[in-house]
């Protein structure tokens, strides 16, 4: 039974280590929701209120929402220290806001870019510094900032061996540490340890199934909801991924992708009406990948600006019958602007494509046997697309992962394939979908407008 919350102590002792330590570069290597960033707010708003104190504090969050609730949480504290009322403004011209204390010192949250570090002295925070778009151009803007006293504490789960946040992690624990890093690690492990389980059911509602958790069965239950083992490992056992056999790099994937509050979702309603995010005479290219018992079928469409490729809806079904995964693309071939689509027709997709086409017409389906060959044709246009940056996908778990599956292998003839990894999640299933909606936009095509063929029915079962 966990401790009443009205005595327990306030921090757990990792977030009071990190809290109490003064050194003038610190790093925080840590699983994730172990509440660091909350503990990080208290120590902003006590640094802020000490005696003779005149630094003011620069927030880098990785997008708007987290910047905003990490003021909140900053002002939460000011008030419950008896700050006076501390106040909190917005800026709309350069999404920042700032909290002012009693004193008169700030805390600002920043934008990610580098460049709003520059010029400004005092204590720097960058929260989630391996998700950032270019970590070590962030460190060096922001580092020098705190030449006149201000401390730098960089807070981040792992995103890949080869992000800068991991090269200071290796330079602090393995290197000579010539910066003077103070490194703190807490993996979920090291929590539950130090008794966060304990301090997360005294907040829980009484029937919720994890207050009946012991330190092993949420430890299990964590791992299991995980999209695989690399994520698990990397986001809650502070392991950073491998880089060299994934095709697709962390730092690839997560500058793709949308960011919380940007709107890119088409909605593609029962009745077939569109709404959500749509551009006037935009053009549509559609992938499938097709599924049935132990794969996801997906159907990934995006939408090509001048080079620019934008996810708009990402659809995955499982273990649905044909008849139903047919009804789905109809739907999607109600889409005005739609121009193509490629179906992967390997094994059970062929008669689906074949389907597809007698009722669609052969300018607006076209049909994919996966090969060795026809992967790479597929694949090496995705990732040139990720590394020019010239591509957005959603911000999720299992389409990160799903990417990720898809790795490098070497056969004992020396060849180089593309293999996926198969999860409770997919087997690279979204990775192919969005490989063939981009090849789609390669295929010249004569259709302007979409006439069915044939009349679709749909057989209800």
């Amino acid at each position: 039974m966990s401790q009443p919350l009205a005595q327990q102590p306030l921090f757990l002792p990792y977030q009071r280590r990190w809290i109490e330590d003064r050194s003038p570069i610190k790093i925080m290597e840590k699983s994730r929701q172990v509440g660091i960033s909350w503990a990080t707010a208290y120590n902003c708003v006590r640094r802020s209120c000490t005696t003779g104190q005149h630094h003011d504090t620069w927030v880098a969050s990785r997008d708007a929402v987290q910047a905003k609730l990490f003021l909140n949480d900053c002002q939460l504290f000011a008030e419950a220290i008896h700050l006076a009322t501390p106040t909190l403004e917005s800026n709309q011209r350069n999404h920042s806001e700032r909290l002012t204390l009693a004193n008169r010192t700030q805390i600002h949250s920043l934008t990610s870019s580098p460049d709003a570090q520059a010029g400004k002295r005092g204590h720097r925070v960058l929260d989630e510094f391996a998700l950032h778009t270019n970590p070590r151009q962030l460190y060096s803007i922001a580092q020098p900032g705190t030449t006149w006293g201000g401390q730098l504490e960089i807070i981040s789960t792992h995103r890949g061996a080869h992000n800068y946040f991991n090269s200071l992690v290796n330079e602090a624990r393995h290197g000579d540490n010539r910066k003077g890093i103070s490194l703190h690690r807490v993996t979920l492990e090291d929590a539950l340890e130090d008794g966060f389980l304990e301090r997360l059911q005294s907040r829980l509602p009484v029937d919720d199934p994890r207050q009946e958790m012991d330190r092993g069965d949420y430890f299990n239950s964590v791992r299991q909801s995980c999209a695989d083992e690399e994520s698990f490992q990397q986001e809650y056992c502070c392991q950073p991924a491998d880089d060299q056999t994934a095709f697709l790099s962390w730092d690839l994937i997560r500058a793709a992708e949308y960011a919380e509050e940007e709107k890119w979702e088409l909605r593609l309603s029962p009745t077939n009406r569109i709404s959500g995010f749509q551009r006037e005479g935009a053009t549509y290219y559609l992938g499938v990948d097709i599924g049935r018992d132990n794969d996801l079928t997906v159907f990934w469409l995006i939408e090509k600006l001048n080079d620019f490729t934008f996810s708009r809806k990402v659809t995955c079904l499982a273990q649905e019958p044909f008849d139903q995964q047919e009804a789905v693309l109809h739907k999607f071939l109600k889409l005005k602007g739609l121009r193509r689509v490629c179906i992967d027709q390997t094994g059970i997709g062929r008669q689906f494509t074949e389907r597809a086409r007698q009722r669609y017409g052969k300018y607006l389906i076209e049909g994919i046997t996966f090969t060795a060959a026809t992967k790479e044709a597929l694949a090496y246009p995705l990732r040139s697309a990720f590394e020019a940056r010239r591509i957005r996908i959603p911000g999720d778990k299992e389409i990160r992962a799903d990417l990720r599956s898809v790795k490098k292998q070497t056969t004992q003839a020396g060849n180089v394939r593309l293999a996926a990894s198969r999860s409770a999640f997919g087997h690279g299933d979204r990775f192919w979908a969005l490989a063939l909606a981009l090849h789609a936009t390669n295929q010249p095509t004569q259709a302007t407008h979409f006439e069915p063929i044939a009349p679709f029915r749909h057989n209800h079962r």
